[in-house]
């Protein structure tokens, strides 16, 4: 199923692509003028899915992976699991390669099948029943439980349990969704009262998002050994927070209007087969950790549940865009500083028997690497608003600002493969009204 660098599309701005050449073939719900269609992005190109199959490019299970995302979601197609996916990937592995025996059917369909990418608006990619936030990123939780308990940033359940929380599924909307500024509760230092406006330390999170394919009933759980069959594919995801409010109200239950006002992900969902290739085991856990329970430990997820991913942030301000001045780079770090695998959290989400459904969405939690430049907040990288950025256009940032945009992207790269990325998940932020 990997395919190694050499093969080539005779879609030609698919070769060498920074994020959508052959070997990616992320799936998406896009518009063009009229309904919701399912796609897959190539190049800079979307190839059409539905306009392809009136055209009798698929049958069997290919076939029936495109019938599925009929109605613009991919809910169906998740929940007919890894069978119809690799078929369908097969499928357009044979379609769109340069030395493709049906090049000339397809490029003869033209404008018909293939559709520049800028002519096409992208949609959220399934109906979104459920939302989870995780927080397996060690370095983050050390990183932020040093400045609230100095002398005791992890608590005791931290490397015995996947920690999370259920979100809002509502306000998860694709990339280049404004972020209205969120209004809430705050107390500001040295009162005994809260005051009600607008949110002061505004920040993001730098997040992989997580598809669930095929469910589980309700009361059985996903083995740990199975967990993997269960996963649909990947995202980017961006869970924007408002630290000033999250501080005043998450005690005793956790987060709940300083996260639900918005989260943003990338619209493209990168499959489990494209990132083959990157697969890495999952980091040995510091001598003194704990096993995992038997419940969350299988030697094939340990040797490769782990991703090689690489994620940058990237911030672009009002004034930078008048000054033409480019992006600057907050953060570059990496899936490997992930604590738990995702089947890990697949099966710990589970275990009590609770069910999990097609098009469920997961947030990783924010994935920050060890040393300065790999954080993947600002109130990390400013140690709580204490050490200002200082940008090229003369600005300083503590939390984000009105007018601020956030980017995130994320890159896979391994010697004699191809390069594949996720496309961008951005944001900017708005005046609160």
């Amino acid at each position: 199923m990997t395919q190694p660098s050499p093969a080539r599309s005779w879609v030609t701005s698919a070769n060498g692509h920074a994020d959508f050449p052959l070997q990616n073939l992320p799936l998406g719900i896009f518009s063009n003028g009229g309904a919701l269609r399912s796609g897959v992005a190539i190049g800079d190109h979307v190839f059409d899915l539905q306009a392809a199959l009136q055209a009798g490019l698929f049958d069997g299970k290919a076939k029936e992976a495109v019938q599925a995302m009929a109605g613009g979601q991919l809910n169906a197609f998740f929940e007919l699991g890894r069978g119809a996916r690799v078929a369908l990937r097969e499928r357009l592995l044979e379609l769109l390669r340069e030395d493709s025996p049906s090049r000339r059917d397809v490029e003869a369909l033209g404008a018909s099948v293939l559709l520049p990418a800028g002519d096409c608006q992208m949609h959220l990619p399934a109906r979104i029943n459920d939302y989870t936030d995780f927080y397996v990123g060690i370095e983050h939780a050390q990183n932020v439980g040093k400045l609230f308990r100095p002398d005791n940033p992890l608590l005791p359940n931290y490397k015995y349990v996947p920690i999370g929380y259920h979100g809002r599924a509502s306000t998860i909307r694709p990339s280049g969704t404004e972020v209205r500024r969120p209004k809430g509760q705050t107390l500001p230092a040295g009162q005994a009262e809260p005051t009600f406006g607008p949110c002061a330390r505004l920040d993001y999170e730098l997040e992989l998002g997580i598809w669930i394919g095929k469910g589980n009933a309700l009361g059985e759980p996903i083995a740990i050994g199975d967990a993997a069959e269960h996963i649909g594919g990947f995202c980017l995801l961006n869970d924007w927070s408002a630290r000033d409010i999250q501080a005043w109200e998450y005690q005793p239950l956790g987060p709940f209007l300083s996260k639900s006002f918005l989260t943003s992900i990338s619209p493209w969902v990168v499959t489990a087969e494209a990132l083959e290739p990157f697969r890495r085991p999952q980091p040995a856990r510091p001598e003194g950790d704990p096993q995992p329970l038997p419940y969350l430990l299988d030697a094939r997820d340990q040797a490769g549940g782990a991703f090689d991913i690489e994620l940058e942030v990237l911030l672009l301000t009002e004034s930078m865009r008048e000054q033409n001045l480019p992006a600057h780079r907050l953060t570059l770090s990496n899936t490997q500083y992930m604590y738990w695998t995702v089947a890990q959290m697949v099966a710990h989400h589970s275990v009590n028997g609770c069910q999990l459904q097609a098009g469920d969405l997961f947030g990783s939690g924010t994935l920050s690497g060890p040393g300065n430049g790999q954080f993947g907040s600002l109130l990390e990288i400013t140690e709580g608003g204490k050490k200002p950025i200082e940008l090229a256009s003369g600005e300083v940032r503590r939390f984000l600002e009105d007018g601020d945009e956030i980017i995130l992207r994320a890159r896979c790269s391994r010697e004699g493969f191809a390069s594949i990325g996720f496309g961008e998940c951005r944001g900017t932020v708005q005046p609160a009204r």
